[in-house]
């Protein structure tokens, strides 16, 4: 099963995501409404962020933060496309969220 790993960065999912947590993020299109998910941002497709899928609409999917007053999602970017979708959060990780890594391997994502 493909596997990747995210730093969370920023207030956008509080209080389910907090800022400096690390995620395992399991590689899937296969998602559902409710499921916490990395994706591609639909304007920036440098840039991967962390939503919540809240449904499907005939574009894609409506996604959003947990923390509405701080997030960039569906309401400013309109539905994500399936194939922006990289994978559901899977699990967090043992790294404290107070350290930030320096070796740059790990992959920080806004929209956390």
């Amino acid at each position: 099963m493909p596997l990747t790993r995210v730093r969370i960065v920023g207030p956008s999912m509080e209080p389910t995501l907090t800022n400096g947590e690390w995620w395992v993020v399991r590689r899937t299109r296969s998602v559902r409404a409710g499921d916490v998910v990395l994706l591609i941002h639909p304007t920036r497709p440098d840039l991967r962020i962390v939503k919540r899928i809240e449904r499907n609409v005939d574009a894609g999917w409506w996604v959003m933060g947990d923390n509405p007053a701080a997030s960039d999602d569906s309401r400013s970017f309109g539905a994500v496309r399936q194939d922006q979708i990289v994978g559901r959060l899977w699990f967090r990780y043992g790294r404290d969220p107070r350290r930030q890594a320096s070796n740059g391997r790990d992959t920080p994502v806004e929209g956390g």
